[in-house]
């Protein structure tokens, strides 16, 4: 595919700044993988100087022969290479001791304490989108580009902020994993893949010749050899193999597991034990190191109370409609904000929802498909059920005890 004036156009639309003959100088977070690789090319096509970074996040040596990794091994060579073939500067920055504070050692944290979590948000909240951002500004870049499918468009309003909305190719759409921008970051950041394809990811690289054209997409926990992360957990945290009871709703005790963190809600294969019918995992206390299990119904849920809740804009209104995504995977689904008695933000969804996992992330948007705003998000403390309120004599809006 040729870079055509009608691509080299798209690319200055989504980062928004002139050229100015080549003195706009724009940073390209370069992880060694075709998306980020080919964002450092279009900028360069688009007539920006650029200078591409890479993050050292975790040990060279383990992951160095590892397909599928990334930020380590393999991929800083990749990167490094590109760079050369493009003709840009490069730069390689040791955040090993950072990644392994603000996110392995939260990830294994959040195990122990019965949760599901989402290393990638915590990844991008901290170290790439604080901790690099701000190497960018050091070094007087007029914004930081990344390879995330999302766009970051200007509200229009005369603020001089952006606004991140989803994708042209939503089968690609990354906007879960943002949530956590703040509104300083959203304004610095530019996405120019947000009206690409992947495919046409792919074309533009083979178009600059690019040796990683045809590389494979990095994996989501790029920490996790093998996508095996209990051994990862139990050298953290030895005590996260204490065993416990496997019990069911109904109170009955069907069997021990060797620790929780080898589950997550709604999870129904690998339980460790036989059951006449199918069984998930409907909760986890880490406190009695208890898995309880149920038929698929136990784990419906249409009330989600949250913490840590980001906004991009003005916040919520009090009952504010919007469309919600509690999964990565999942589809957004129509939901009702309110604050419960304990001032918590809670989601009221229009109908139940299986498998909403404390840790996860509850995501809102304006609305569904390509151009869709993200309003913010929060993490899952814990779902709840709206009936079980109004059969103890409560308002589905009053203080939800969270029964875990």
């Amino acid at each position: 595919m040729e870079l055509n004036d009608d691509i080299i156009r798209r690319v200055r639309d989504a980062v928004g700044l002139d050229p100015d003959g080549g003195r706009t100088l724009v940073v390209a977070a370069m992880s060694g993988g075709v998306d980020s690789t080919v964002v450092a090319g279009l900028l360069k096509a688009a007539g920006y100087t650029v200078a591409g970074i890479t993050l050292q996040l975790y040990d060279h040596g383990e992951a160095v022969a590892r397909k599928g990794a990334c930020c380590a091994g393999q991929d800083i060579h990749d990167a490094r290479k590109a760079a050369a073939e493009l003709g840009i500067a490069h730069y390689v920055l040791d955040f090993e001791s950072r990644f392994k504070e603000a996110v392995i050692e939260e990830f294994a944290d959040a195990y122990v304490r019965g949760e599901t979590p989402i290393p990638c948000v915590a990844c991008n909240q901290t170290v790439k989108f604080a901790d690099l951002l701000s190497r960018a500004k050091a070094l007087g870049a007029a914004c930081l580009a990344t390879g995330h499918y999302i766009a970051c468009e200007d509200r229009g309003d005369g603020s001089g902020h952006r606004d991140l909305r989803t994708p042209a190719d939503m089968g690609r759409d990354q906007s879960y994993f943002l949530f956590q921008t703040t509104q300083a970051q959203a304004d610095y950041l530019r996405f120019p893949l947000a009206s690409f394809t992947k495919d046409e990811t792919r074309d533009f690289a083979r178009a600059m010749e690019l040796a990683i054209a045809d590389k494979p997409d990095s994996q989501d926990i790029c920490f996790v050899p093998d996508g095996d992360y209990v051994p990862v957990i139990e050298r953290l945290r030895p005590e996260a193999g204490q065993p416990g009871d496997i019990v069911h709703e109904d109170g009955r005790v069907l069997g021990q597991h060797k620790g929780i963190v080898h589950y997550t809600i709604g999870q129904r294969r690998g339980i460790g034990i036989a059951a006449a019918e199918p069984l998930y995992v409907t909760r986890l206390d880490a406190a009695t190191a208890t898995v309880v299990v149920g038929p698929r119904e136990a784990l419906a849920r249409d009330v989600i109370a949250l913490r840590d809740v980001n906004w991009l804009g003005e916040g919520c209104a009090e009952g504010a409609r919007v469309m919600v995504k509690i999964r990565s995977t999942r589809p957004p689904v129509p939901a009702r904000l309110v604050r419960d008695g304990q001032g918590r933000l809670c989601a009221h969804l229009d109908e139940a929802e299986h498998g909403v996992s404390p840790g996860q992330a509850c995501v809102f948007y304006d609305g569904m498909g390509s151009g869709a705003r993200v309003l913010g998000g929060g993490y899952i403390v814990a779902g709840l059920r709206s009936q079980d309120q109004l059969d103890a004599g409560r308002k589905p809006d009053d203080d939800f005890r969270v029964n875990m």
